[in-house]
């Protein structure tokens, strides 16, 4: 007979659907905002974040997989998506034949250039001006400790996942 689960009491219980509601709540929001503000969603903001802090512009699309935690199926599909919009484009990998490079093109540049001001401050507003910076320090350090903890989960994915890193 399966041993029976330690269940969340109250106060356990509160803070797991608090916390993920409120994670779920913002990233809606700000998704919203960014849209809104931008026209870009918050994959395509993610994309020109990582590809416009590369010093080239170009990153191999395995390594902008693995930047992002993102499996290469989805990857390849927001890809097709930002290539009709004129934004990134993908070309041959030089270092590897098996492989492509996903490069920022100049809308793409002028994209995340315009976007990210209003971004930033939207974050500021929804997010980091509601607490103090010792209170900063503790959800970073909380965080920290939850990322920690999973940054192996190999274990526990099972067949057909997609690995970023292959």
């Amino acid at each position: 007979m399966p041993k029976e689960p330690k269940w969340l009491d109250s106060r356990e219980d509160r803070a797991w659907r608090t916390f993920k509601h409120a994670g779920h709540r913002l990233d809606v929001h700000l998704g919203r905002r960014l849209f809104q503000d931008s026209q870009l969603t918050q994959a395509d903001y993610e994309v020109l974040a990582v590809l416009s802090g590369d010093s080239t512009d170009r990153l191999p699309a395995q390594e902008l997989c693995s930047l992002l935690t993102w499996e290469k199926s989805r990857l390849s599909h927001q890809i097709r998506g930002m290539q009709k919009q004129g934004l990134v484009i993908r070309e041959a990998n030089p270092a590897d034949a098996r492989s492509v490079v996903i490069r920022l093109l100049p809308a793409g540049r002028h994209a995340i250039e315009e976007a990210a001001p209003q971004h930033v401050r939207n974050v500021r507003r929804d997010f980091v001006d509601l607490f103090t910076p010792a209170e900063l320090d503790t959800l970073t350090t909380l965080n920290e400790r939850i990322l920690d903890h999973l940054a192996d989960d190999s274990v526990e994915r099972g067949p057909g996942v997609d690995d970023a890193s292959a």
